[in-house]
C-alpha cells in the first residue's frame, strides 16, 4: 500500500486557476453590486436632498430628495449633466428668457460659485425657491475640484422663527407693537430727532373696558381691543407709531409735531373714532378712550420722563371725568403729589398687615391633578379698597419698597405652602429689581428654613425684563437658586423680548405661555401653529409649558391639543385667599374629573 497522496483530482483539470479567479471576480462583483443597492437605499432616504459635482462642473451623483427639492424632470439629473444646464432650466421655469445677458449671468454666478469652492472651505447659503419654500444649501468643497451640496428645507422652521421674532416685538391679539418695541421705537426716534424738531407721545386708555369684559365676556374684551388697534392705525399717518403697552392701554408716536395744536387735533380724532360704538359677537357695546400727551424736547428729552409726563395728563383726564385728552402741563404735578402719598401709605402696609396674598391653583388636564398654586399679591387699602398688584407694585419699585415687599411674599408665600398637600407647589413672581443685589439666594434659603417647606416645592417666576436689564447677573442667580433646589419659571412666554435666547442660555423648569397666545386659540390657526412649536419647542428642551388665563373649554381644549397639559386661569378657579386653596383645589378636582381626556 502505497503512501504518496494522491493529486486532488479537480486540481489536474486544465484551467481550474482560472476558473477560480472567475468565481472571486464573481463573487467581488455581487458584493459590489450589494453594496451600490444599499447605497442607493442609504441615498434616497437621506432627510435631506446632495449632489455632488466633479471638477468639470458635472452632475456625479444625487438623491430622490435632490429631484423632488428642486422639482427636477430626470433626465436632469444623469450623470454628466452640465450644473449650467440645471441653472438654466431653473430661470427658465422662474420666467427668465434665456437671452445672452441672462446666460452671461448664470455663468458669472456658477464662477463665483467656483471660485468660493477653491477657497477650500464649507459654506452654506439659502436659496428662496419659487414656490415659496427656503433651502439652506451647504457646500463641502473635494480634493479633486469637485463638490458636494445638501439641501435642507427649512420652510417651517423658518417661518416659525419668524413668527416668534415677531411675537418678542409685538402683541399677538392686535399685531400691533408691543410695550418694549415701543420703547424702542421712542428712543430711536428721540435720538434722531433734528434741531427744532418734536414729537408727540399719546397714552390712551380705554374707559369702561372693565365693564365690556364683565358683562360680555373676555372674548367681547379682546375683540374690542382688536377693533380699537385697527381705528388707531387707520387715523394715524404711516409715519407714526401704534403700539399697545397691556391691558387696555396703548400709545403712539406722533412724529414732526409743530406744535401742541396739532399733538391735540390727532388726539381729539382719536377720542371721537374710539368712542365710537363697537360691534362684537354681535352684540353692540359702547367704551370711550382718554388721552393723556407729553412733547419732546418741550416735556422731556428721554423716554421715560415722557411716558412719565404723559400718564400725569392722563390721570388727569381720567379724574376730570373722561373721555378727553389733555397736553401735559408742570400745573398737573400735583398728581405726582397724590402718588407721592400712595407711595406714603404703601410705606405702612406690610405693618400694618394690609398687604396679602392670594393663590391660583395650577392643573394637570392630563393627569387630573392640581400641581401648584401661583402667590399673587392684593393691597387693602383702608381708604381706596383692594387694589391689584399693578396698582402698588411699580411704585414699590421706584421706591426701593419691592425688596422688602418681595422678601415678604417670599417667606409668607413658603409658610402658606408647607400647610399644603406635600405634592402641590408654590410659585412666586419676582420683580427685575430683586436681582440687582446678590442677596436673593439668602432670602430664599431663609425662607425656605423659616417654613421647612422642601425646596423643589418652590417655584420662582422671572419674566424677560429681569434678563433683560442684568442677564448674565441674573443668570448666574437663578442658577444659585436651581444649585438649592428651587425650580425656576419664565413667565410670560410670547410677549417678551427674547424668549428664545434665554430658553438657549439656561436650563428653566417650565415657561408660562402668556394668555395672549390662549385667547382665540382654537378659532386661529396661526396661533394654534406658533403655540404647537411654543409647546413642542418647550418639551424637546425638557421644559414643562404651562397655558396661562385659561377661561373657556375652548381655550382648554385648544391649549390641550397644542400639547401643553399645564394650565392655570379662571376656568379652573381664581385666586383665593390662602384659607380657601383646599377649596379650590378640590373645585378645581372635580372639573378635571367632568373632562373628557
Amino acid at each position: 500500500m502505497s503512501c504518496r497522496t494522491q493529486p486532488d483530482a479537480t486540481s489536474a483539470l486544465p484551467g481550474s486557476g482560472a476558473a477560480t479567479d472567475t468565481e472571486r471576480l464573481l463573487e467581488q462583483a455581487n458584493k459590489l453590486s450589494s453594496l451600490n443597492a444599499w447605497f442607493e437605499v442609504a441615498l434616497n432616504n437621506m432627510a435631506r436632498g446632495l449632489s455632488m459635482f466633479d471638477a468639470d462642473k458635472r452632475l456625479i451623483v444625487c438623491n430622490a430628495l435632490y429631484r423632488e427639492i428642486y422639482d427636477l424632470p430626470e433626465f436632469l439629473t444623469a450623470p454628466g449633466t452640465p450644473l449650467a444646464t440645471i441653472i438654466a432650466f431653473h430661470a427658465a421655469r422662474a420666467g427668465s428668457a434665456n437671452t445672452a445677458e441672462e446666460m452671461k449671468r448664470q455663468q458669472a454666478w456658477i464662477e463665483q460659485h467656483s471660485v468660493e469652492l477653491r477657497q477650500g472651505k464649507t459654506f452654506t447659503h439659502t436659496q428662496h425657491l419659487q414656490d415659496g419654500r427656503i433651502v439652506l444649501v451647504t457646500n463641502q468643497p473635494l480634493a479633486d475640484g469637485g463638490w458636494v451640496d445638501i439641501q435642507e428645507d427649512i420652510t417651517e422652521r423658518t417661518l416659525a422663527e419668524k413668527r416668534i421674532a415677531w411675537l418678542a416685538r409685538h402683541c399677538p391679539l392686535t399685531e400691533i407693537a408691543n410695550r418694549f418695541h415701543l420703547r424702542e421705537r421712542l428712543e430711536h426716534e428721540i435720538e434722531s430727532l433734528l434741531p427744532n424738531e418734536r414729537l408727540a407721545v399719546h397714552l390712551i386708555d380705554l374707559d369702561h373696558f372693565k365693564q365690556v369684559n364683565d358683562s360680555l365676556g373676555h372674548a367681547a374684551g379682546d375683540a374690542v381691543l382688536k377693533a380699537v388697534a385697527k381705528r388707531m392705525c387707520s387715523t394715524v399717518r404711516d409715519t407714526d407709531f401704534v403700539g399697545r403697552l397691556g391691558g387696555d392701554e396703548f400709545a403712539i408716536i406722533q412724529k414732526h409735531v409743530v406744535d401742541g395744536d396739532q399733538a391735540a387735533c390727532l388726539a381729539s380724532r382719536l377720542v371721537t373714532i374710539l368712542n365710537a360704538p363697537y360691534r362684537v359677537l354681535g352684540s353692540r357695546t359702547g367704551i370711550g378712550a382718554s388721552i393723556g400727551i407729553s412733547i419732546c424736547p418741550d416735556h422731556g428729552t428721554d423716554a421715560d420722563t415722557l411716558l412719565q409726563r404723559a400718564d400725569t395728563a392722563l390721570y388727569l383726564v381720567k379724574s376730570s371725568g373722561r373721555g378727553d385728552a389733555a397736553i401735559y402741563r408742570a400745573a398737573d404735578e400735583q398728581i405726582a403729589r397724590d402718588r407721592i402719598a400712595l407711595q406714603a401709605d404703601l410705606q405702612g402696609a406690610l405693618k400694618r398687615n394690609e398687604l396679602v396674598l392670594h393663590y391660583q391653583p395650577v392643573v394637570d388636564v392630563a393627569a387630573g391633578t392640581v400641581t401648584g398654586c401661583e402667590a399673587l399679591m392684593r393691597w387693602n387699602h383702608p381708604r381706596l379698597g383692594v387694589l391689584p398688584p399693578s396698582m402698588f407694585i411699580p411704585i414699590a419699585e421706584k421706591t426701593g419698597l419691592i425688596g422688602e415687599i418681595g422678601a415678604w411674599a417670599l417667606g409668607q408665600a413658603c409658610k402658606d405652602a408647607a400647610g399644603w398637600q406635600s405634592h402641590i407647589t408654590v410659585s412666586v413672581n419676582l420683580s427685575a429689581l430683586q436681582f440687582v443685589k446678590g442677596d436673593l439666594a439668602i432670602f430664599v434659603k431663609r425662607a425656605l428654613h423659616a417654613s421647612a417647606l422642601d425646596a423643589h416645592r418652590l417655584e420662582i417666576e422671572v419674566a424677560e425684563e429681569a434678563l433683560l436689564k442684568r442677564e448674565a447677573h441674573t443668570l448666574d442667580v437663578l442658577r444659585d437658586l436651581k444649585a438649592i433646589g428651587v425650580r425656576v419659571v419664565l413667565d410670560d412666554f410670547g410677549t417678551g423680548f427674547a424668549s428664545l435666547g434665554y430658553l438657549q442660555n439656561f436650563s428653566f423648569d417650565k415657561v408660562k405661555i402668556d394668555r395672549s397666545l390662549i385667547t382665540d386659540l382654537a378659532q386661529r390657526r396661526d396661533k394654534m401653529a406658533v403655540m404647537g412649536a411654543v409647546t413642542g419647542l418647550a418639551q424637546t428642551l425638557g421644559i414643562g409649558p404651562i397655558a396661562e388665563g385659561v377661561e373657556l373649554m375652548e381655550e382648554l381644549e385648544g391649549a390641550a391639543f397644542a400639547g401643553c397639559a399645564q394650565m392655570q386661569g379662571f376656568f379652573f378657579s381664581e385666586a383665593v385667599p390662602c384659607g380657601d386653596v383646599d377649596r379650590a383645589v378640590a373645585d378645581c378636582l372635580i372639573k378635571l374629573a367632568e373632562y373628557p381626556k
